[in-house]
């Protein structure tokens, strides 16, 4: 079930402490209103970047996903796994 999106007043960001405790309890961007309208958007710094990294990581996904559908050759996630094993033992 989704989550209603949290509105609030531009009036209400005259109460800094206030506000960004709500950011940071609330942990999703919330919404600014002004005469009624949508006019901007804020977040804690710890949803910005939980944010920007699923951004990083779907855009990692997309060229992987563009990758296959162009016959790029794979690799095999048991190579991987022992290749990352001999890296990880050769700095031990």
């Amino acid at each position: 079930m989704p989550i209603a999106p949290t509105i609030r007043p531009i009036s209400e960001l005259k109460n800094t402490t206030s506000i960004s405790n709500l950011c940071r309890e609330v942990k999703a961007p919330i919404f600014i209103t002004r005469n009624g309208y949508s006019d901007m958007v804020i977040m804690s710094i710890d949803t910005y970047e939980r944010d920007m990294a699923m951004l990083e990581l779907y855009g990692k996904l997309d060229e992987a996903e563009a990758q296959i559908e162009a016959g790029v050759p794979t690799k095999n996630h048991k190579n991987i796994i022992s290749s990352l094993r001999r890296r990880v033992n050769a700095k031990v």
